[in-house]
């Protein structure tokens, strides 16, 4: 049985837990971390910049797409 695959957290102390196996990889810089570590927030992902600016340029999309024109009244 081959060893589980272990928090690949950068930095000291080093985190010992298990990788979970789904929710645990990281989409942005692809690693793979344990349940504490799993956001990108908490383990100072490498794409962290990318990854606020996709979500501000898709967050701007919506809001944009959801704006309301007043109506003019013609009288």
């Amino acid at each position: 049985m081959p060893a589980k695959k272990r928090c690949q957290r950068p930095g000291e102390p080093r985190c010992n837990s298990a990788a979970l196996r789904i929710v645990g990889d990281c989409s942005h810089c692809g690693m793979s971390f344990c349940g504490t570590h799993r956001l990108p927030e908490h383990h100072a992902c490498l794409k962290m910049a990318e990854c606020r600016q996709e979500a501000f340029e898709r967050n701007k999309e919506r809001l944009e797409s959801e704006r309301t024109v007043a109506a003019k009244i013609v009288g």
